[in-house]
């Protein structure tokens, strides 16, 4: 039974390295979307997943859940099979909470071959999967290694800091959503802070933030956000 317990002990990952793992993968997460997207159309467009700063929580949150799931596995078809299972449904429920929540739409598959409900497709799943098996076997052991160097003491002040800093910019960004999506159904503000958004974070400031994202729409009803007039969002 000792035994068990440190195995289980050894094999245990630390808190401040998931939030190490979150914070560095919204920011790959982003750089990703933004080339993809500029190799894709011709023109840079903002994927930033918050109002301040190249976080995409997104993706954070989706490594933490390959990593905590999946570290454990040590054949690489598990990881890849298990990840593109996770990372199918976790896409397919984030696109979903945010039109509960928010009213909007980031992202229709409707017309990709394999689509589920316009919201994942099997191909993406694959992706995932293949995502996952990079983060387990690839970053995360070389964030290991490099956190080897670093006194443990200035690595977890630092990651609080960010930690702190994302968790409010995460608050303030969702919230901001959530108010736009009632402004845009007719709701009044009955409070401060939803005056304050609705002064400072209008639909233009918004959706100069989220360029992808669109209010009042369904998955898969077609409607698009068009490029910016001068090819490029400034």
């Amino acid at each position: 039974m000792n035994q068990e317990k440190r195995l289980e002990e050894k094999n245990k990952i630390p808190a401040y390295h998931y939030a190490i793992v979150f914070i560095l993968v919204s920011i790959l997460g982003t750089w990703y979307e933004e080339i993809l997207h500029l190799i894709n159309n011709g023109y840079f467009q903002s994927r930033h997943g918050v109002l301040y700063g190249p976080f995409n929580p997104l993706y954070g949150a989706g490594a933490v859940v390959f990593l905590a799931c999946l570290h454990r596995f040590k054949e690489w078809y598990h990881i890849w099979t298990y990840g593109a299972i996770l990372g199918g449904f976790f896409e397919y429920m984030a696109s979903v909470l945010q039109q509960i929540f928010t009213g909007s739409v980031s992202w229709d598959y409707s017309d990709r071959i394999t689509n589920v409900d316009g919201r994942t497709t099997v191909l993406y799943a694959i992706f995932w999967g293949f995502l996952a098996l990079v983060l387990v076997k690839g970053l995360y052991p070389l964030i290991v290694k490099w956190l080897d160097r670093v006194p443990k003491k200035y690595a977890q002040i630092v990651t609080r800091g960010f930690m702190i800093f994302l968790t409010l910019n995460m608050l303030l960004s969702y919230t901001v959503l959530i108010r736009q999506g009632l402004r845009w159904k007719g709701y009044d503000p009955v409070t401060p802070i939803g005056r304050f958004y609705d002064k400072y974070y209008t639909d233009e400031r918004i959706q100069k933030r989220f360029p992808n994202m669109r209010l009042n729409c369904d998955v898969g009803d077609g409607c698009q956000i068009p490029a910016p007039n001068n090819a490029r969002d400034k």
